[in-house]
C-alpha cells in the first residue's frame, strides 16, 4: 500500500531532534542566560539529502525549537525549506505546498513524536523512525529500519527513491560526483 503512495512523492519534509538526531540536547552553559546548543547528526542521512536532489526530490524540516545548529545543518545540505520555532507543523506544511505548487499526496513526511501527528495525517506518506513513540509509528505508513539520528532519513530516501525506481541511477550519479575522473588529473 506504501509503494504507490511513494512512486507520487516530490518533497520530503522532516522533524529534527528524534528524527535527525537521536533526539538528545546537550546545553553548554557559556555564563549568564546564554548557552550553547550541540547536537550530533548522521554522516548516512546528510548523503541521504545529496540522493534526494539527484532524484529529483526537494526536502525540507519542520521544527518547533529554533536552533543556530540547525540552521547550518540544513545550510550545509542544501534543504530547501526551513521552518523553526514552528509547534503549528500543519500550516508550515501547507505553505510548503503552496511554495512548491504541490498536492498532499506528493509529499512525505517523517516524524518521531506527536506533534508530527497533524502533518503526518495529511501527508501521502507517513514514517516513522524506528524509535518513534507507539501512537506515532501507529499512524505511519512505514517504519524506518533505523532510528532518528542513526540513518532514518537515509531509509526513508532510499524508500522513496526505490519505489521510484531511481535509486541505482542516483546511487550512481553520487558516487560519479564524488568520485574524480581521472581526465582530472592529468
Amino acid at each position: 500500500m506504501s509503494k504507490p503512495r511513494a512512486k507520487k512523492i516530490k518533497l520530503l519534509l522532516l522533524d529534527v531532534d528524534g528524527v535527525m538526531t537521536d533526539g538528545k540536547i546537550f546545553l553548554i552553559p557559556t555564563g549568564g542566560d546564554v548557552q550553547i546548543e550541540v547536537k550530533g547528526f548522521n554522516a548516512h542521512d546528510g548523503a541521504a539529502f545529496s540522493l534526494a536532489r539527484l532524484g529529483g526530490l526537494k526536502t525540507g524540516i519542520i521544527t518547533k525549537r529554533v536552533s543556530e545548529t540547525v540552521r547550518l545543518r540544513a545550510r550545509d545540505l542544501k534543504i530547501e525549506h526551513v521552518y523553526q520555532g514552528v509547534g503549528d507543523k500543519l500550516s508550515a506544511f501547507r505553505e510548503i505546498l503552496a511554495k512548491e505548487n504541490l498536492k498532499p499526496e506528493e509529499a512525505a513526511y517523517v516524524g518521531d513524536d506527536i506533534i508530527d501527528l497533524p502533518v503526518m495525517r495529511h501527508c501521502g506518506l507517513a514514517f516513522a523512525v524506528a524509535n518513534a513513540r507507539e501512537d506515532v509509528k501507529d499512524e505511519a505508513h512505514v517504519i524506518t529500519d533505523h532510528c532518528g539520528g542513526e540513518g532514518a532519513v537515509r531509509d526513508a530516501v532510499e524508500y522513496i527513491l526505490k519505489a521510484q525506481e531511481s535509486l541505482t541511477r542516483c546511487v550512481d550519479a553520487y558516487i560519479s560526483d564524488q568520485t574524480p575522473s581521472e581526465d582530472k588529473h592529468q
